[in-house]
């Protein structure tokens, strides 16, 4: 009876396993633009994105915050579609639709249902070949980019703390760089300026279209001929970005924010790409860390001592560097040099012995859980597939992704813990009312 069970067992997981497995088909036009389709029938929708490798990392540093700004204007309208009415029509048609930037790359998106695929095909031909970029365009959107960032950063609380790391840990690499820019970059640029990043970065050999859903494969790769295949190849884009030199003593910083009363300590280190195995493990490390009240700072800090009222541990992960971020808020009547002492006798743990057998089969089945969970809709699976190609140059990660995870041991943990998180190799940042800046200047008018 027990074999049978086993047998069962081991057949339900095998099962599993065999329907999470992400299919595909993969293809470049003439043009360069590649091509991922995933058929997916049991339910009529289907997602249309197009993902161009362009990101805050590509900009003059002068000219801050194009990337960004980008992923609104070309909103705009296009030669074929008026402006302000882009919305409008994905709207009409009971769709949705978004894009996102990163470090790294622009994301668009529609999610349709499945009988208005050639629509969304057309949209975003139209978005690459016909764009209209003018002076009314992107004046409008200039002030839509100062409204989100004094609504996300300026006004927000801890909304600053994001660009603050980044200046302090990269020195010579863009990362250094925020993904919103500066807006006096966005002023200063003239509108030739705006048109000549667009012939640059949006063509189709800087471009990967995916359609995932209740497709007809064959029908769809007509439908791309037709609605892509025309667009001009642009200028082939070679990159070339400094190499950091490595943190070598602490790095010690302060920032004020009018829109806190709680401080805040983060601490940051510059860890391997997104490529790298090393990424992987430290995405364990931050799950191990922080994630679930029964993982180890979080017990420690906040249930256990009542030191803090968060803490958090997590791996930015970029195609160049990742910025590797654990950072806490007190308890009233707790110091941020104290959570720093907790965080890193935690941090020690790991890095002078191994972690038990029941917490690394824990990763595990966590592992094993966020790669159902990122499979579970087809607008997912459309992302993971155009990241998995131009991020990591590999489309079939989506599947093999889960298998590298199974197979980080408890040493490689350790070791990755005292490779990577040494307080040498580190940014401290002490995140701070800004009554206290007050006071500090107070306090030093005073001794004068």
């Amino acid at each position: 009876m027990k074999k049978k069970s086993l047998l069962l067992l081991l057949l339900f997981f095998s099962l599993v396993a065999w329907s999470q497995k992400v299919e595909f088909i993969e293809y470049d036009l003439d043009n360069g633009l590649h091509v991922i389709l995933h058929q997916d029938s049991t339910a009529p929708v289907v997602t249309v994105s197009v993902l161009y490798h362009v990101g805050a990392k590509d900009e003059d540093p002068e000219r801050t915050g194009f990337a960004h700004f980008f992923e609104h204007l070309l909103f705009e309208g296009t030669e074929n579609i008026d402006k302000g009415k882009w919305m409008n029509i994905v709207a009409s048609r009971g769709g949705s639709n978004n894009a996102y930037t990163t470090q790294d790359f622009t994301y668009y998106y529609e999610n349709f249902p499945s009988n208005n695929i050639e629509l969304g095909l057309w949209m975003e031909s139209e978005r690459l070949l016909h764009p209209v970029i003018d002076q009314v365009g992107v004046e409008t959107q200039n002030e839509v980019v100062k409204e989100e960032r004094r609504l996300r950063y300026d006004n927000s609380p801890y909304g600053k703390w994001y660009e603050v790391v980044k200046s302090h840990l990269f020195e010579d690499h863009p990362y250094k760089n925020s993904t919103i820019g500066k807006m006096e970059h966005l002023d200063a640029a003239t509108l030739d300026e705006f048109i000549a990043f667009n012939e640059k970065f949006y063509v189709p050999n800087n471009a990967v279209l995916t359609v995932a859903g209740d497709i007809d494969i064959e029908q769809t790769k007509k439908w791309i001929q037709d609605y892509f295949g025309p667009i001009p190849k642009g200028e082939e884009i070679t990159r070339s970005f400094p190499i950091e030199e490595p943190i070598k003593e602490t790095i010690e910083a302060e920032t004020f924010d009018s829109n806190i009363q709680i401080p805040a300590i983060f601490t940051a280190y510059r860890i391997p790409g997104l490529k790298s195995r090393e990424a992987k493990v430290m995405n364990m490390i931050s799950t191990y860390l922080s994630e679930g009240n029964s993982s180890k700072l979080y017990k420690r800090l906040v249930e256990e001592k009542k030191m803090a009222l968060q803490v958090l541990a997590f791996n930015d992960g970029g195609e160049d560097y990742g910025t590797y971020v654990i950072l806490a808020l007190p308890q009233v009547g707790n110091e941020l040099e104290d959570l720093l002492t907790e965080i890193d006798d935690e941090v020690k743990k790991l890095q002078d012995g191994l972690i038990s057998e029941r917490d690394h089969q824990k990763l595990l089945n966590i592992y094993e859980d966020n790669f159902v969970n990122s499979n579970s809709s087809v607008a997912g699976i459309a992302g993971s597939l155009a990241q998995a190609y131009a991020l990591l140059g590999d489309t079939n990660s989506v599947n093999t992704e889960i298998e590298e995870y199974r197979s980080i041991t408890r040493e490689e943990i350790q070791d990755a813990a005292r490779n990577f998180l040494n307080p040498n190799q580190r940014l401290v940042l002490h995140y701070l009312p800004e009554e206290e800046e007050n006071e500090q200047e107070s306090e030093t008018e005073d001794s004068e």
